[in-house]
């Protein structure tokens, strides 16, 4: 079945802390009948908001293709962690690429953050932009070796944000007493994704963009002058931009064998008053190294909002919460008395290598997705420099389409099975620690 319909009601946003908590606006008309644009975007999360954006303050004129609403997918029920740089350290994008390709890729990547920084300040300050993203360590070997590669940032990249933490400092920051260290990035952050992605179509909308909503593309013909189908209308475009990341239907083969839809899950507690200040001592978000990662961070509410479960089927559990739950008081047991007032599931799309997969998949149309847990920052930078790449300078666009993605194997029909097995095997090791 269709992703975009695999899970949610048709038009409707999820049923989470954040839809509770964002002021959504009135539902935008769909498309209907034959148009003409310079440049259409399908989808209207941060990759296709930020085309849109960039694009119509170009002075092109821009359709923006939504299924559901903007902001309706995983921009805005995701973690809201602005995280620094890749999915892969510098030293194995070194080792891939080259020093010199490996330096602009991380510049790319601090100017991904900036770009976060920037727009939220200037169109959603609801969103809440706030430094600080620690990462914790289960062991001591990984936190020395965490540490040595935060040291090659400084003395490579000059990157000077980071404070290396050890078991006790780490414990003074993160209230669970199972990590051995970690680091706090103070150049990374946290954010109110469903308010940042309103905030991105305010703003395109300001630019000139139109945006059009229950309008899912059914078809595209990717020639000179891209055609995009819907069920009651028609675009012809002079560019296309492809988005949608883990929500895009099986438009093009090229895109379905290179990204995969996996599906993640949030709860957020009951507000937790002066309580919380037992789970985190500072208002940060943390992510761990456990393959199957836990990411969490505290509400402008002092709910705790936990996320870590993943799926590998389209559909959801039937049971998202015990899990869940379950993951939540390993790591916090001091929770146990905390009740659970949201929970709720998205799709994001990954790679083989875990890298963002942008690609010209025909003469005239852009795709980015795969963001892999990495796309609030990733994402909308690439949205950016696909515009960019329309407007005739690629020269970004055509770097970050060399970062490795190979296609999963077998492709599009063998990736899930292959995946859930190898998930499995990486899950058994989180559990028994190895």
């Amino acid at each position: 079945m269709n992703p975009l319909f695999r899970n949610d009601a048709a038009g409707e946003y999820p049923p989470s802390w954040y839809t509770a908590t964002a002021e959504t606006a009135p539902e935008r008309p769909a498309l209907a009948g034959d148009h003409r644009f310079d440049a259409c975007v399908i989808g209207a999360g941060f990759t296709g908001l930020s085309a849109a954006l960039f694009l119509a303050e170009k002075g092109f004129s821009v359709a923006v293709l939504e299924a559901h609403r903007a902001g309706f997918g995983a921009s805005g029920r995701n973690g809201g962690q602005v995280g620094s740089g890749y999915n892969k350290d510098q030293i194995w994008l070194e080792k891939q690429l080259g020093p010199i390709k490996a330096r602009a890729l991380w510049d790319m990547a601090e100017a991904a953050k900036d770009q976060v920084r920037t727009l939220s300040a200037a169109h959603a300050p609801d969103a809440r932009f706030l430094p600080g993203v620690a990462h914790g360590e289960y062991s001591a070997r990984d936190t020395t070796e965490h540490h040595d590669y935060i040291a090659h940032l400084h003395d490579t990249y000059g990157y000077d944000q980071v404070d290396c933490l050890d078991a006790a400092a780490f414990a003074d920051l993160v209230r669970s007493p199972f990590y051995k260290g970690g680091i706090v990035d103070r150049g990374a952050g946290h954010i109110h994704p469903l308010r940042y992605a309103l905030g991105l179509a305010r703003a395109a909308e300001a630019a000139g963009a139109q945006i059009f909503e229950r309008s899912a593309a059914t078809r595209i013909e990717t020639g000179t002058q891209p055609v995009i189908h819907t069920d009651q209308g028609r675009i012809t475009c002079d560019h296309l931009i492809v988005a949608g990341n883990g929500y895009l239907p099986d438009l093009d083969s090229a895109i379905s064998s290179h990204v995969m839809p996996i599906n993640s899950f949030i709860a957020a507690t009951e507000p937790l008053g002066h309580n919380a200040q037992k789970v985190l001592t500072e208002d940060i978000a943390v992510a761990d190294s456990k393959f199957v990662v836990n990411y969490y961070r505290l509400s402008e509410d002092n709910r705790f909002l936990f996320g870590g479960r993943e799926s590998y089927t389209l559909g959801f559990p039937t049971d998202i919460t015990t899990k869940l739950r379950e993951r939540m008081l390993s790591l916090f047991p001091q929770l146990a008395d905390a009740s659970i007032d949201y929970v709720w599931g998205g799709t994001l799309g990954i790679t083989m290598t875990r890298l963002p997969y942008l690609a010209r998949i025909g003469p005239s149309t852009l795709t980015a997705s795969g963001f892999s847990g990495h796309g609030v920052a990733l994402s909308g930078f690439a949205g950016r420099i696909m515009a960019e790449a329309a407007a005739g300078q690629a020269e970004r666009f055509d770097l970050m389409s060399e970062l490795p993605t190979p296609a999963f194997p077998g492709g599009k029909h063998l990736r899930a099975p292959i995946l859930t097995l190898a998930m499995t095997w990486y899950s058994l090791r989180d559990r028994l620690g190895v």
